[in-house]
C-alpha cells in the first residue's frame, strides 16, 4: 500500500470516529415540539426518535396542558430484566413510578414447565392472563383446597398471605400480568418455600415434619423463585389436587373475564369485574375497555380509587386534569402502565387504527365511576345552560344513560 492510500485511511478512519461523537440529530419524519400556531421550535440536539414517535402528544401537548403533573407513565420495556431457568419477570412499582403509591404490577412469563414457587405474599395478588395456559393451586386458612387452568382473559385473586403457585402449561408456557394493592410492593421480597426452608436449622425442618435430618439433604441452598419442573401428569385441574379433610375452597380464586356479557356501544365495549361477580377479589376492582379506532373512553372520573391502567394493545393519549387548572397528556402504547390519582377526570382515546385494549385496576372492593355526560343530562338544564353557554335542545341530546365508550 502506497503512502497516499494509508493517508486516505487514516483520514476516512478519523473523519468516521469524529462523526461518531456528534450528537444524535432529529429525523425528518420525528414529530418536533412546534405547536399548530407555530409555538416552540425544533430540536436540533440529542434526539431519541423512536421513542419521540412513540409520544406525539407529549412532544406537542395540546393548548389545554397547562401547570405541571407528575409523570403518569411507565412502559415494562424499561423496568428490570430477571431472566430464571423457566421464565422471566418485570415489575412497576412505586420505584419506577412514584406517583402510584396504591397499587404495583408484575409482567411475568413462565416456559412450557416453568413454575412461579410456592409463595405468598403481604399484598393481595390479582392476576389477568395475556397469552398461553397456566394451572394455579393454593389452600386457605381452613385447609381448603383450590386448582384451576386458565387462559387467556381469565382472573386469579389470592388474598394477603394465602399460599399459591402459578406453572405455565402445553404448548408454550403463559404470560400475565400481576397486579398488588401496594404501590411499594416488590415481587423480590415475598415469602418463597425455599428461601423460607434454606433459612431454617435442618435439625428444625425435620423436627417440625417428624422425619430424619437426612431426608432433607437435599434442600436448596437458596430460593427457586420461577425454575423448571416436570408438567402435572393429570388431564384436569380437578384429577391434580383432591379436596383435603376441609373440602374446597368455597370461593373460587378464578374468572373468566372476557366470558362476561360486556356493556356494549357503537365504539367499543367495557367488562367489569368486582366482588359483586368475583366474591373472592376483595380488595381489586377491574374493568377490561376495548375501543375502536377513533373511539373514547368518556371523559370520567373515579370517586373511590386511584386508577392503575396496563395497555394490553393498540395506541392512546390521555389528557389527565388536575383541578387547579392543571391537566397533562400522555401517549400510551401496548406493555405501557398508566396512572390517573384519586378523583382526577379524564378520558382515554384510541389514536391508531387498530382496536384499544387496556386494563383499568383499582384498589376497592367494587368498581365505581362517574360520567360528564350522565351528570350533565340529569342536572337541571337551567343550571348547565348557564355554566356552559350551549342551547338547551344541545343539552337535550347528551345521554342520561351511561355511555361508557363512544365516538
Amino acid at each position: 500500500m502506497d503512502s497516499i492510500s494509508r493517508r486516505r485511511m487514516v483520514q476516512a478512519a478519523l473523519a468516521g470516529a469524529a462523526a461518531s461523537t456528534l450528537p444524535a440529530v432529529a429525523h425528518a419524519g420525528d414529530p418536533q415540539p412546534i405547536s399548530p400556531s407555530g409555538m416552540g421550535g425544533s430540536i436540533l440536539g440529542p434526539q431519541n426518535g423512536p421513542v419521540t414517535r412513540e409520544n406525539p402528544f407529549t412532544t406537542v401537548p395540546p393548548k389545554t396542558d397547562h401547570g405541571t403533573l407528575p409523570n403518569l407513565k411507565w412502559s415494562f420495556a424499561d423496568s428490570h430484566m430477571r431472566l430464571e431457568n423457566g421464565g422471566w419477570a418485570r415489575q412497576t412499582t412505586v420505584r419506577e413510578l412514584p406517583v402510584s403509591d396504591t397499587m404495583a404490577g408484575v409482567n411475568m412469563r413462565l416456559n412450557k414447565g416453568g413454575v412461579r414457587e410456592m409463595h405468598w405474599h403481604k399484598a393481595s395478588e390479582w392476576s389477568y392472563m395475556l397469552a398461553g395456559r397456566a394451572r394455579i393451586t393454593a389452600i386457605d386458612e381452613e385447609g381448603r383446597t383450590f386448582v384451576d387452568d386458565v387462559g387467556p382473559g381469565d382472573l386469579w385473586f389470592f388474598p394477603s398471605g394465602i399460599p399459591h403457585s402459578i406453572q405455565g402449561l402445553d404448548p408454550d408456557g403463559c404470560e400475565f400480568l400481576l397486579v398488588f394493592d401496594d404501590g411499594s410492593f416488590s415481587e423480590d421480597n415475598t415469602f418463597l418455600l425455599t428461601d423460607w426452608l434454606s433459612h431454617t436449622p435442618r435439625d428444625i425442618v425435620a423436627k417440625n415434619f417428624g422425619l430424619p435430618e437426612s431426608t432433607f439433604a437435599k434442600l436448596p441452598e437458596k430460593e427457586l423463585y420461577i425454575f423448571e419442573a416436570p408438567l402435572p401428569t393429570s388431564a384436569g385441574p380437578d384429577a391434580d389436587m383432591q379436596p383435603g379433610p376441609a373440602g374446597r375452597v368455597p370461593r373460587t380464586f378464578s374468572h373468566r373475564m372476557t366470558a362476561q356479557e360486556p356493556i356494549k356501544t357503537n365504539w367499543g365495549s367495557v367488562r367489569i369485574t368486582d366482588s359483586r361477580n368475583f366474591p373472592a377479589s376483595t380488595t381489586t376492582a377491574a374493568a377490561l375497555v376495548d375501543v375502536n379506532p377513533g373511539g373514547l373512553r368518556e371523559l370520567h372520573w373515579h370517586p373511590n380509587a386511584a386508577e392503575w391502567q396496563f395497555f394490553i394493545e393498540g395506541q392512546a393519549r390521555m389528557t389527565v386534569f388536575a383541578s387547579g387548572g392543571d391537566a397533562r397528556t400522555f401517549d400510551y402504547q401496548a406493555g405501557d402502565v398508566g396512572y390517573v390519582p384519586f378523583a382526577m377526570g379524564h378520558y382515554i382515546e384510541n389514536t391508531g387504527s387498530t382496536p384499544l385494549r387496556f386494563l383499568e385496576m383499582f384498589k376497592s372492593d367494587r368498581y365505581a365511576d362517574l360520567s360528564l355526560t350522565q351528570w350533565l343530562a340529569l342536572t337541571p338544564p337551567e343550571l348547565v345552560v348557564a355554566h356552559l353557554n350551549i342551547d338547551k335542545a344541545v343539552l337535550q341530546s347528551f345521554s342520561q344513560v351511561k355511555r361508557p365508550v363512544v365516538g
